[in-house]
């Protein structure tokens, strides 16, 4: 009796990235693959802008690489709220609506992103509406999940 074994198609960089992000979780091997069809791949350079608050929001940014930073204006100067490194994303709520961006985002180091245009969102909800309700589920999720966090943040500041 002999063995066949099957093989598996070769798994880009960038597919096991998005395979262990949970924006993607809940997609199949299959799905996935169409995700990344329609990612586009960009690199900032160390302390470059990647974009500013205020800006409309265009799409949604995978870190594959390298470190940013999430900057809000205040009074006083730019405040840095957040350090994100690969494996993270932002940018989210710009593929649900046109608000213009919250804050801005710069490269701390060299980085590689995958961008996810809102009009390829769009065109994926009317193309392949299963994966667009998975992805829209989980940004939902994150979504409640910040506000929870924020509420319970200005709960605990008010008690102090």
């Amino acid at each position: 009796m002999t063995l066949t074994w099957i093989r598996q198609p070769p798994t880009s960089y960038r597919m096991q990235r998005l395979s262990g992000m949970s924006l993607f979780a809940t997609l199949s091997p299959r799905e996935l693959k169409i995700i990344d069809g329609m990612l586009h791949n960009r690199n900032y350079l160390a302390n470059e802008i990647i974009f500013d608050e205020g800006e409309e929001g265009q799409a949604l940014y995978i870190i594959l690489s390298g470190k940013v930073s999430i900057n809000r204006r205040r009074e006083h100067g730019d405040e840095m709220i957040a350090e994100l490194a690969a494996g993270n994303f932002f940018g989210d709520v710009a593929l649900l609506d046109n608000s213009p961006r919250s804050a801005q985002v710069k490269a701390i180091e060299n980085c590689e992103v995958a961008v996810f245009f809102r009009a390829d969102f769009s065109s994926l909800l009317e193309t392949n509406a299963v994966i667009g309700y998975k992805i829209s589920l989980e940004l939902a999720r994150l979504n409640s999940r910040r506000l929870r966090d924020s509420l319970d943040a200005n709960s605990r500041s008010e008690a102090l």
